[in-house]
């Protein structure tokens, strides 16, 4: 039960007695200090200006603990009583931390001011030369002791220095905040591996750290994404000398660009005016991001590179950055899905809505590669839905489809409905084609891997070229030539009312020329006894059957017994001949 005064406070506890005392005490001193300034028994001798702020100072305390101090004033003049003094790190606040501390005015270092005071104390050359417990070696102590044992502080020391450049990088204060940061999150990262037994004992190295990493990445992401890119960088570089596989910077990387390309306006109708010095601090964010994925396939989703692509053409990155991450995404484009590709084009010059050229660079990437034959259909498929897609542009040209479409992985087998569709979207849309690019349109098409439904909407478009159609008939014929051949069947998928007709004739023809053909076969073989008359009469049986079916014969149909006798004895004499 809590204690309470009689006007319903809680009674406070000893330690909040002992924090009351202490700060009166140096509420006491402060006033002393102060009162003792602005005595008039002893006037400020030299006026301290700091970016337009004015210090009413003494000589005495800060030469007795300042070299800085004590070199500057050597050199003026007794009757100069203003300095100025407009590059101390931290600015007025900076300066005020020194002149308390030379004043014997006690104040806190903290997490938040302890790199600035660091720096002051450099600046100001508040070494151990010109008094005992100096700046340098009080800021230098809490910095070992407190700064560096926790990550969270690392980094928020880290942090500090960033601005304090290049003083704090002199001082080695920025190295040694990476070189802890590194070894923290590579000390933490393996205790949670080890606990979590879900690695090998080879640790970073393995297969499965990647795997890993994944899991724990995020405690320590969210506090190393306040870095700027440079920093950042240098932290992830340290962590791979330390050998932290690099296959799991990609949900920090991810992270990371999020937070510095989350204000990246993309405009399709115009460009966004935006302040080029931002534009010019993101592009160096995403060009060192790209620099820093792991070359490791599948290390990055597809999605986040497309993300990257159209943030690196909108921001106009180096070529050598956008090349880059095209053969990323080249390089598992099977994972990829249609949205990926929609990249938008942002030269807003009456061309064509999607980036056409990174898209066929993509694909051409991923033909350098060897890829199994489900992946190659993966791809198609793909394609196929992006032609489908963007066949309706106005400002697509025939050259650029007919290009891409070129630039498909080839199959030996396998239905091309998709393109055929896409190439009659491009033809409703853009009406006014010539012959010649319907014709050079319609010869991206291979008729042999289409299906017979496909096959038959080809027949009726009249959407097509004329050379097209013929074609189009032509290898539908032979489709029903080799699917007779395959399984000897009379079943045949409809066709147009003509074409049926036609085959239908065609089919009986050659149904009795074949048993015709047989029944010659078995005179062949037959005994060689039977009468000369049975086999005129065959013969002559056999004449009337072909007349029938034969239109082009229209002479005399009987064969003259003179003949026949010659030619049977002909045939008989070969017969006994052993040539």
């Amino acid at each position: 039960m809590v204690d309470v005064q009689e006007n319903g406070d809680p009674m406070p506890t000893p330690f909040d007695m002992m924090h009351a005392k202490k700060k009166e005490l140096m509420s006491n001193a402060m006033r002393r200090t102060t009162e003792w300034i602005s005595s008039q028994e002893i006037p400020s001798d030299v006026t301290i200006n700091v970016r337009g702020i004015s210090f009413s100072l003494h000589k005495f305390p800060l030469v007795s603990k300042c070299g800085y101090m004590r070199k500057l004033m050597s050199n003026f003049k007794e009757s100069d009583h203003i300095i100025e003094i407009n590059d101390i790190p931290g600015g007025p606040q900076g300066f005020e931390l020194g002149a308390k501390f030379c004043y014997g005015i006690n104040f806190e270092l903290t997490i938040q001011n302890i790199a600035m005071a660091r720096c002051v104390a450099e600046f100001l050359e508040m070494t151990e030369n010109y008094a005992i417990g100096n700046l340098i070696a009080r800021t230098e102590a809490y910095i070992n002791e407190v700064g560096l044992k926790s990550l969270t502080s690392a980094v928020s020391i880290l942090q500090s220095s960033e601005t304090f450049l290049p003083i704090s990088e002199n001082i080695k204060l920025v190295t040694r905040c990476v070189d802890s940061i590194a070894f923290i999150v590579m000390k933490e990262c393996e205790f949670s591996m080890s606990a979590s037994g879900g690695c090998s004992s080879d640790g970073l190295d393995s297969s499965s750290s990647s795997f890993c990493h994944l899991k724990v990445v995020d405690w320590w992401a969210e506090d190393l994404i306040v870095l700027k890119i440079h920093t950042f960088q240098r932290v992830l570089l340290a962590m791979i000398s330390r050998g932290f596989n690099k296959c799991a910077f990609g949900p920090i990387l991810t992270l990371y660009a999020q937070k510095c390309l989350q204000d990246l306006e993309i405009l399709r109708k115009g460009k966004n005016k935006s302040d080029p010095n931002q534009e010019n601090e993101k592009r160096v964010v995403l060009e060192t991001i790209v620099s820093l994925l792991p070359r490791e396939k599948n290390a990055i989703s597809v999605n986040f590179l497309s993300t990257l692509l159209r943030s690196s053409i909108h921001l106009e990155t180096t070529m050598a950055c956008r090349l880059d991450l095209e053969k990323r995404i080249g390089l598992q484009l099977e994972q990829a899905v249609l949205d990926d590709i929609l990249i938008p084009s942002f030269r807003f010059d009456g061309d064509t809505l999607f980036d056409v050229d990174t898209v066929q660079r993509i694909l051409m990437n991923y033909n350098d590669i060897e890829s199994t034959c489900d992946d190659i259909q993966k791809i198609r498929k793909l394609m196929e839905s992006y032609f489908a897609e963007i066949a309706s542009d106005c400002n697509f040209s025939v050259s650029k489809f007919v290009n891409l479409v070129e630039c498909l992985p080839k199959q030996e087998r396998g239905m091309e409905d998709g393109i055929y569709r896409a190439i009659d979207i491009y033809l409703k849309a853009h009406p006014a084609l010539g012959d010649n690019e319907r014709k050079k349109l319609c010869n991206s098409i291979n008729f042999q891997n289409l299906t017979p439904e496909t096959l038959a909407h080809a027949a009726r478009n009249d959407r097509l070229s004329a050379e097209t159609v013929v074609q189009v008939l032509y290898h539908e014929q032979q489709r029903l030539e080799d699917k007779k051949e395959d399984d000897g069947s009379g079943v045949l998928n409809p066709l147009p009312d003509d074409l049926s007709s036609l085959e239908k004739e065609n089919q009986d023809l050659k149904f009795e020329l074949l048993k015709v053909k047989m029944k010659l076969k078995e005179m062949k073989i037959s005994n060689s006894d039977k009468s000369p008359l049975i086999r005129r009469s065959f013969m002559n049986t056999i004449s009337k059957k072909l007349v029938k079916f034969t239109p082009f014969l229209r002479a005399d149909h009987g064969v003259s017994p003179s003949v026949s006798r010659s030619t049977n004895k002909l045939s008989k004499d070969r017969r006994h001949s052993i040539s």
